[in-house]
């Protein structure tokens, strides 16, 4: 079930233009709009990531369907789409909404922190498993991720070792990029998908370092494929339906090429993993 926009907090930075919305359920969500300036089919890009990483069990930030209706927005005048100097304003209906890990009024949440803080990340590994994922599914962006302190069994089920021990955390999140974008197609490049920080690869010192997460697109079912589609809401594959079925037959064929894409990444100008055995 969708929740319902409450209250707007604050506009947030990027090229989405998204929006820090409150909703009726008392959470708080960064809401992209269908008519984001990037393109509506970012929005089905990160619902599908969502569901993917969920089963790769790889650190996200929940996710929900936002409605905003007409009296939301007409409470709210300062919800708008800037293009150039002309204001658009946002359509009513159902949009995607990526949830704040707390009140943003308490919870510290940080887009970067020092190297001294980084290697204490709990789970730092997953760096690796989501390259596995950008590659897989050609993201056009460079790996976005958010740190905070949080109990860990609510955001690193795997580091935890009590129900109550908190840590530091990454969450990755703004997957608006994968599949190209609103291109829907699968260009490779060895930088692709990097995050910008060398010290989280240090650790990489062969194939086995990106299990399990290897194994898991290899194999990755099917199910989780249909299920993934058959959830997106139809308003925002309308007229794409062919265009999207028809990416996603392309995706599960590209599941055997990551390896290759992940070699290609170690042996790329850049080299990302200097302790490649």
């Amino acid at each position: 079930m969708p929740v319902n926009a409450r209250k707007l907090i604050r506009k947030m930075r990027g090229g989405a233009q998204s929006h820090l919305i409150e909703a009726d359920d008392g959470r708080f969500y960064v809401v992209k709009f269908q008519n984001n300036p990037q393109h509506r089919r970012i929005l089905v890009n990160e619902w599908i990531a969502s569901r993917f990483l969920e089963y790769l069990q790889i650190a996200v930030p929940a996710t929900a369907i936002v409605k905003l209706s007409e009296e939301f927005l007409a409470e709210n005048p300062e919800v708008y789409i800037q293009l150039g100097t002309k204001r658009s304003p946002v359509a009513t209906g159902w949009h995607f909404g990526s949830r704040f890990p707390g009140d943003p009024a308490t919870v510290a949440v940080y887009d970067f922190v020092p190297d001294s803080l980084l290697s204490k990340v709990e789970n730092l590994n997953e760096f690796l498993g989501i390259l596995v994922f950008d590659k897989w599914t050609a993201n056009a962006d460079a790996r976005q991720s958010i740190f905070l302190r949080a109990r860990l069994r609510e955001f690193a089920r795997a580091s935890s070792d009590h129900p109550s021990r908190t840590g530091f955390v990454a969450l990755m999140m703004d997957h608006g990029y994968i599949f190209n974008g609103p291109h829907w197609d699968y260009p490779d490049s060895p930088l692709q998908g990097l995050y910008f920080r060398p010290m989280v690869y240090e650790k990489v010192l062969g194939w086995e370092s990106f299990q399990p997460w290897l194994d898991r697109v290899i194999h990755f079912p099917e199910s989780v494929v249909d299920d993934a589609y058959r959830s997106i809401p139809p308003e925002w594959v309308r007229g794409d339906e062919e265009a999207l079925e028809g990416m996603l037959e392309n995706l599960m064929r590209r599941r055997k090429r990551v390896a290759d894409l992940i070699k290609g990444c170690s042996e790329g100008r850049v080299r990302p993993f200097p302790n490649w055995k």
